[in-house]
């Protein structure tokens, strides 16, 4: 009986340190509900899937526009930066983003058109601040 009230008061502790340690180490994984600003369509939603190991990141973005649903053609996160590269038949696409406390917000461009945009983690309170148009 002792040993197990020894365990479970080791162990327990460290069971619900496991998620936030796993989170520290990949930050931008999980799912993102974002908003891109400025293009010819006006204001876009879309949606970032993202895994992460170390530095690189992968995944999908799906939107409401004409990229729609694709894969991420290369991503990496350093320094609190994210830079996500999507090359599709419409045009290649950049988004760069600096992340703070599960929201990411910076510019995006593509071959022919730039803007902003930010976004924030699936579940997380958004710390979205009003856009102005330019």
């Amino acid at each position: 009986m002792m040993k197990r009230i020894f365990v479970l008061a080791v162990c327990l502790p460290l069971w619900f340190t496991v998620p936030a340690t796993a989170r520290e180490k990949a930050p931008i994984a999980g799912n993102w509900n974002c908003q891109a600003h400025g293009t010819a369509q006006g204001d876009i939603s879309f949606t970032l899937s993202l895994t992460q190991n170390k530095e690189a990141v992968d995944g999908s973005i799906a939107a409401a526009s004409p990229i729609g649903g694709t894969q991420i053609s290369s991503g990496n996160f350093r320094r609190q930066v994210l830079e996500i590269h999507v090359d599709t038949p419409q045009g290649n696409y950049v988004l760069l983003g600096r992340y703070n406390k599960g929201h990411l917000s910076g510019t995006w461009s593509n071959d022919t058109e730039k803007g902003a945009w930010e976004g924030d983690r699936e579940g997380s309170k958004p710390k979205r601040k009003k856009h102005i148009q330019s």
